[in-house]
């Protein structure tokens, strides 16, 4: 029996909130293997919410939890939900799962760091829009 790779599921654009800068390469390099189309970085609140202000649309967002800036980058969480019905994908990185509130929390996966950035895209991946309908919406 031939071993088939796994072929890449289109995940859009993501836009990637890290301060660690490391970490953010690993996950950039994991999302663009995994199919995203396009990989935005911010390394702080500031750059993030300016970056939601400019025209497009975002497929998933991953929010790091402890920001440079802010210790409550999940508050963008909050942010993302006013975007309208057809938000994107979240979920948040981060060494203290315990410091998400449980109202916000719920919006998608946490992955405690340290964790394989594979993984995020696995899950991202079971997310993602696919098929005829999904490549009519972009």
């Amino acid at each position: 029996m031939q071993d088939r790779a796994k072929k890449p599921v289109n995940l859009g654009r993501v836009l990637l909130v890290e301060d660690d800068a490391v970490l953010a390469l690993a996950l950039e390099d994991a999302l663009l293997g995994g199919g995203a189309k396009d990989v935005v970085i911010c390394h702080t609140m500031k750059a993030t919410v300016a970056e939601l202000d400019k025209p497009g649309r975002f497929d998933a967002v991953i929010l790091d939890v402890h920001l440079a800036d802010r210790d409550d980058g999940w508050a963008l969480a909050e942010l993302i939900t006013l975007l309208g019905p057809k938000r994107p994908r979240i979920a948040f990185s981060t060494g203290s799962p315990e410091d998400i509130p449980a109202d916000i929390a719920h919006m998608g996966p946490v992955f405690e760091k340290p964790y394989d950035p594979e993984q995020l895209v696995d899950v991202l991946s079971k997310g993602a829009k696919k098929g005829l309908i999904a490549r009519l919406l972009r």
